[in-house]
């Protein structure tokens, strides 16, 4: 029964960080803010995590951890499918990319609160999280990058390693939940096409993303 309030806890804290990272940042998110969301004592917090920042990398790596492991799943499967041929690039990009969006709807997995805090991260992270990121997802992203220098070899190794890394920064823009079309003052949109209608951002994000992997190369 013990055991159980611990986790209970544990998970009651994770949540509260998540969303509150989400809406402020890490920067702008309190300890103090964080154990009244979850309705715990700093002494719960510091038992469980020990620090803010451990506290932070433990929202990304519970979500983090079936997400990369999904993606090598769906990467391998496609392989496998493939024989001896290259996986098609948009298959590959849709295994990473659309794994991701597809989270958005399984409230199990952190739905659009965990896909905006990761995309609101990505734009704005700090050092340390930065680097716990990119060691979360080194060996997935050595994965994807081969696959697609095997499905396009007539493209220059350095030029995808660019494009993955446009796609990189479209899609954590397009998730961090900033609405910079409002920016654009005389650029008006129906309500049905808001940034939080996930049924049309998913296909038109996936759209652009593949595209963009597909454009003429640069004349340099």
């Amino acid at each position: 029964m013990v055991e159980n309030r611990q986790v209970d806890t544990r998970e009651r804290i994770l949540d509260a960080a998540e969303r509150l990272f989400m809406a402020h940042g890490y920067d702008g998110t309190s300890m103090r803010q964080i154990t009244s969301e979850a309705a715990v004592n700093l002494a719960a917090v510091n038992y469980h995590f020990g620090s803010k920042e451990s506290l932070m990398q433990e929202v990304f790596r519970r979500r983090l951890d079936w997400l990369n492991e999904e993606r090598m799943q769906v990467l391998h499967r496609l392989e496998l499918e493939a024989g001896d041929q290259p996986v098609k690039p948009s298959a590959i990009v849709d295994a990473f990319f659309g794994t991701l969006l597809r989270m958005a709807d399984d409230d199990k997995r952190g739905g659009m609160t965990f896909l905006r805090l990761l995309g609101r991260t990505l734009t704005e992270p700090s050092e340390f999280i930065r680097t716990f990121l990119a060691h979360e997802y080194q060996t997935v992203m050595d994965r994807y990058k081969e696959a697609l220098f095997k499905a396009l070899p007539e493209v220059p190794k350095a030029e995808i390693v660019w494009r993955f890394h446009f796609m990189l920064g479209a899609t954590s823009y397009a998730i961090a939940g900033t609405d910079a079309l409002r920016l654009v003052t005389d650029w008006q949109i129906e309500e049905e096409d808001s940034t939080d209608r996930l049924d049309r951002l998913v296909p038109r994000l996936m759209s652009f993303l593949i595209g963009g992997l597909r454009a003429p190369l640069p004349n340099f």
